[in-house]
């Protein structure tokens, strides 16, 4: 998202499973038929393109793309024109700041809603989760807080991500998708000042101590981080040696972020950086000649030496 008057970013909404409701979601958001809605699969076969201007004169772009299935099936399928539309909706999900993953409340979570999770987390791109068809939801079964707990146990590569419980034919819930949307976008382009970083950071190892490496006395020690870039959000921890720091202890500085600033919905990227080895200096030539030994070489005793033999010569 940029500021109003300007467009937006690209809002990609890309499922598995055609029939899940992204075209109903976008034409609930938009507020105008803009996407041919049908019961039977393979409806939106390329990436469409729809401009929203929301009352806070925000501008919005919103992309309906073709489902995403499997590239085996894809391979197999005898319709050349389905790999088009693949590969359309992997270059909208590459131009969006916020990818919308549409699910199916009844059929719950899939292996390809896995990997399209696993894809949005390593574009970087800002994630909301829409469970849609949430009317058809047993609610003796399910709560919105239980879905979402299933959601980011199962997404766990967008454990960060925001969840919506929503029922688009109906229009119900949609506000919310919106409001995460644009919030998700906020949060994807945020920036933080180095002094409340690191107010954080000394907080953190207060109550946990970087790692001491197995079989030495080497400690790891962090002295500064700052934020090198958003979009998505990217830190930098500078440390004595970044291989003192397993993975674990960098998951544990994530979450301390998380739990004290915020980012929901938006992916973060910490950078860890150690010092520079030094090289060995190496040692200055020597200025006296070649082969030149003993007092000779000091100064004042080549003047010394050399008088006491001239005149040994002259005697």
């Amino acid at each position: 998202m940029q500021p109003a008057n300007k467009t937006q970013g690209p809002i990609t909404q890309s499922q598995q499973v055609l029939g899940t409701g992204k075209s109903s979601l976008l034409n609930a958001i938009s507020g105008e038929e803009r996407s041919i809605v049908c019961d039977m699969s393979g409806t939106t076969r390329d990436a469409v393109d729809t401009k929203v201007t929301l009352p806070s004169g925000q501008k919005l772009t919103l992309i309906d793309t073709a489902g995403i299935r499997k590239r085996s099936r894809v391979a197999d399928s005898p319709d050349g024109a389905e790999a088009i539309s693949v590969d359309r909706a992997m270059r909208a999900v590459r131009r969006a700041d916020v990818a919308v993953l549409v699910i199916d409340a009844v059929e719950g979570i899939t292996q390809q809603d896995f990997r399209l999770s696993e894809l949005f987390a390593a574009e970087g791109k800002a994630v909301v989760v829409v469970v849609n068809k949430w009317d058809r939801v047993d609610p003796r079964l399910w709560t919105v807080e239980k879905m979402a707990e299933n959601v980011r146990t199962q997404l766990r590569h967008v454990s960060w991500a925001s969840v919506v419980c929503t029922s688009a034919i109906y229009g119900r819930h949609v506000e919310d998708v919106l409001e995460a949307v644009l919030d998700a976008g906020a949060q994807h382009r945020r920036r933080v000042p180095t002094a409340t970083l690191n107010m954080v950071l000394r907080e953190a190892t207060q109550w946990k101590a970087p790692p001491t490496q197995r079989g030495s006395l080497r400690k790891g020690r962090i002295y500064y981080a700052t934020q090198a870039g958003a979009r998505p959000p990217s830190f930098v921890f500078f440390v004595n040696d970044e291989k003192l720091f397993p993975d674990d202890y960098r998951r544990y500085m994530e979450r301390q972020l998380r739990d004290n600033i915020g980012f929901p919905g938006s992916p973060l990227r910490l950078f860890w950086r150690g010092k520079p080895k030094r090289e060995p200096r190496a040692r200055p030539a020597s200025s006296s000649p070649a082969g030149a030994g003993g007092s000779g070489g000091r100064g004042g005793g080549y003047r010394g030496g050399g008088a006491r033999g001239y005149s040994g010569g002259r005697g």
